[in-house]
């Protein structure tokens, strides 16, 4: 049975304390990305290679999906109001699903240039090409490392991720590519890449569009079956006959909400607090459910 295992973050501070570690690693990911996408633009046009300007393209959605992450991080650690009391923590997930249509401009832009390439090849600098997609590729491995331990905990991050490791895998498309027209001059390899990259695009973009659209629909965590949690509920808490209208939500990644009526074999009013604690103890260790609300009622006869 797969449950959620990630890193406890259990008040408001270290919540604010995790978004700050993140925001250092996406503003560094961001002079890294701005830096090969200026070599990737100047390789394009020196080269004659569309799979280095859809590349260099897709380093510009990089860099946009970074700083729109980053801008989210700094709205979502904005304390909570009279008319926004679970605070501004949805605005990471806006930007995942802005960013997820935002890459699907970028797939069809790459995907239309690549078919009007392999109607009309053009010649392409294979060596030179090779170098700049080298250079691509070390800088997205190094943002890859640097952002790989906010992704689990992060849907936003994931956003920014997904767009760091689909350039990274057409970097390598690049780079074979770059061999084969350096050894044979197949000059129609470089459209193939580009429309090969925009078809991985699309797939990332379409699972990210898909996580963002559950979480605002306040879908069930993957991880989480409300089946399950009832069953774990009653085997491990013998006091409690029947659990109605639960709700399992997330309210941003990694920040999973529940509410449930319980009822519950009641001797006097001190079992109920020691119910409601034993349950929410349960939803932390084993679900990583944090914020409960919980009304036990007696039983029905």
């Amino acid at each position: 049975m797969k449950h959620n295992h990630r890193p406890k973050i259990d008040t408001l501070s270290d919540i604010h304390e995790y978004k700050n570690v993140t925001k250092n690693r996406l503003v560094l990911s961001m002079i890294i990305t701005a830096s090969v996408m200026v070599i990737e633009v100047v390789g394009s046009i020196l080269t004659g290679s569309l799979a280095l300007g859809s590349d260099a393209g897709h380093m510009f959605t990089h860099l946009f999906a970074l700083a729109i992450s980053f801008t989210a991080i700094v709205i979502s650690c904005k304390e909570p109001c009279h008319h926004r009391t679970f605070g501004y923590y949805r605005a990471e997930i806006l930007a995942a699903l802005f960013n997820s249509i935002f890459l699907f401009g970028v797939t069809a832009y790459i995907f239309f240039q690549g078919i009007e390439r392999l109607l009309n090849p053009q010649p392409v600098l294979g060596f030179e090409m090779l170098l700049v997609a080298l250079a691509g590729l070390a800088a997205n491995g190094f943002s890859i490392l640097i952002l790989r331990n906010s992704v689990r905990n992060d849907l936003n991050v994931k956003g920014a991720f997904l767009h760091m490791f689909a350039d990274t895998a057409s970097s390598i498309l690049i780079i074979g590519g770059a061999i084969v027209v350096s050894l044979t001059g197949w000059y129609i390899i470089d459209p193939l890449l580009g429309i090969g990259i925009s078809m991985l695009i699309f797939v990332w973009a379409f699972g990210l569009m898909r996580d963002s659209i559950n979480v605002l629909m306040e879908t069930a965590p993957k991880a989480i079956n409300a089946d399950v949690v009832t069953e774990e509920i009653k085997k491990n808490v013998p006091e409690v006959t029947a659990i109605n209208d639960m709700h399992i939500w997330e309210i941003t990644s990694g920040m999973y909400s529940l509410t449930a009526h319980i009822e519950a074999n009641i001797v006097d009013s001190g079992d109920v607090s020691e119910i409601i604690r034993r349950i929410n103890k349960l939803l932390n260790d084993k679900f990583g459910v944090e914020h409960t609300t919980i009304q036990i009622e007696p039983e029905k006869k």
